[in-house]
C-alpha cells in the first residue's frame, strides 16, 4: 500500500505518517520502483497500534519504548497514565465549577467576569489575608457556591468567620452545606453545621433539624444549639445529652433555660432532666450537671425535682440542690 492509501484507511495523515518515520516508530518495509514508500498489512497494524497507544495519552516516545523494547512493562507506566488522567480530570472540574460559578454571577461585561475570576482566584489563595478579603468582598460580586466551597474547606477560623458571615448574608449556599453534613471527614462536617447555623431561612432550619440524628455528636449538639437558639423544641433531648456528655453542656444547659418559655416546656424540660437524673445511666458527674441544668428551668417540676434531690445520696447533688432552692426562694 502506498501512503496515500494508508492515510485514507488509518485516518493518519501523509505527514504524519512520515514524522513517524523520522522518528522511527514505522518504516515502510519497501519502496516501489520508482521509489514510493509502500507499507505492508504488518506496518499498517503498527500504526494502529502506534494511534491506540496515543489514544490513551502515551508520549511517541514511550510508544516506541512500548513498542520495540522487549523488557517493557507496561504496569508503572500505566500507573503514571492513570495519575495523569485524575490530575487533568480534576483540572478540568475545578476549570468547569469556576465557569459555572463566574456564570452564575450572570456577568454583564468582560470586565465583571474579570472580578469574579478574581475574587475565586482570591478564595483559593495560599494567603489568609487574601481569603479573608475575598470573602469580605460584596455577596454580589462572590458566587454563592464558591463561598460554601470556601466554607466547607476553610481551615482558619478568622477566614471561616467572614465566610459564614459572607454567605448569612447571602442567605445561601445550603444545598451545598448539606453535602458536607455527610462528609467522611469531621472537619467538613463541622464547618457545614457551623455554617448552617449562621445561615438564615427554612431550608437551613430543615438541614439542621436533620442533624439532630447525625451520628456525628459534634454535629448533632451545633445543630442543637442553633435550634435552641431559635426556640425549636426537636433540639430539647439532644440538649439533655449534651448536658450528661458534658460536652458544651453550660450553653446547653443555656439553651433549655431559653426554650422553657411556657409552662408546658418547662414541665417536659424538666422532666426529661430529671429522668436522664433517676434512669442509672449518668455518672456522678453527669447527675451534678444535671441538676445544676434544673436552676435555669421555672415551674413547679423543676420545684418539686430539686426538694427530692436534697435528700440524694450523692452529697454534691444534694447540696447544689439545696443551694438552688435557696436561689429560687423555697430552700
Amino acid at each position: 500500500m502506498l501512503i496515500g492509501e494508508v492515510a485514507r484507511r488509518s485516518g493518519v495523515s501523509a505527514r504524519m505518517l512520515r514524522h513517524y518515520e523520522s522518528l522511527g516508530l514505522v518504516r515502510p518495509s519497501g519502496r516501489t520502483g520508482s521509489g514510493y514508500r509502500e507499507y505492508s498489512g504488518e506496518d499498517v497494524r503498527r500504526i494502529f497500534h502506534i494511534e491506540s497507544l496515543r489514544a490513551v495519552g502515551l508520549s511517541l516516545r514511550e510508544i516506541g519504548r512500548a513498542l520495540d523494547d522487549p523488557g517493557f512493562t507496561p504496569s508503572a507506566l500505566v500507573d503514571d497514565l492513570i495519575l495523569r488522567t485524575r490530575e487533568r480530570i480534576a483540572a478540568e472540574s475545578e476549570l468547569l465549577t469556576r465557569l459555572r460559578r463566574v456564570r452564575a454571577a450572570d456577568p454583564d461585561a468582560w470586565e465583571d467576569v474579570l472580578q469574579v475570576l478574581a475574587l475565586l482566584r482570591a478564595l483559593g489563595s495560599t494567603s489568609a489575608g487574601t481569603r479573608q478579603r475575598a470573602a469580605l468582598a460584596s455577596v454580589d460580586e462572590v458566587p454563592v457556591e464558591a463561598l460554601a466551597q470556601a466554607a466547607l474547606g476553610e481551615g482558619d477560623p478568622y477566614v471561616a468567620g467572614a465566610l459564614r458571615w459572607a454567605l448569612s448574608r447571602s442567605g445561601g449556599g445550603a444545598a451545598l452545606l448539606a453535602e458536607g453534613l455527610s462528609s467522611p471527614v469531621a472537619a467538613v462536617r463541622d464547618r457545614a453545621v457551623r455554617s448552617l447555623a449562621e445561615l438564615p431561612g427554612r431550608e437551613a432550619a430543615a438541614l439542621l433539624r436533620d442533624a439532630l440524628t447525625s451520628p456525628d455528636a459534634v454535629v448533632r449538639g451545633r445543630a442543637a444549639l442553633a435550634l435552641g437558639a431559635q426556640g425549636e423544641a426537636a433540639a430539647i433531648p439532644v440538649l439533655v445529652d449534651m448536658i450528661v456528655a458534658g460536652s458544651n453542656d453550660t450553653d446547653a444547659a443555656d439553651a433549655l433555660s431559653v426554650l422553657a418559655g411556657d409552662d408546658a416546656a418547662a414541665d417536659r424540660i424538666a422532666s426529661l432532666v430529671v429522668g436522664r437524673i433517676g434512669d442509672g445511666t449518668a455518672g456522678p458527674p453527669a447527675r451534678g450537671r444535671l441538676t445544676q441544668a434544673l436552676a435555669g428551668i421555672p415551674g413547679a417540676t423543676a420545684s418539686r425535682a430539686l426538694a427530692d434531690l436534697v435528700s440524694d445520696a450523692d452529697r454534691a447533688v444534694a447540696l447544689t440542690a439545696a443551694y438552688l432552692l435557696q436561689l429560687r426562694g423555697e430552700g
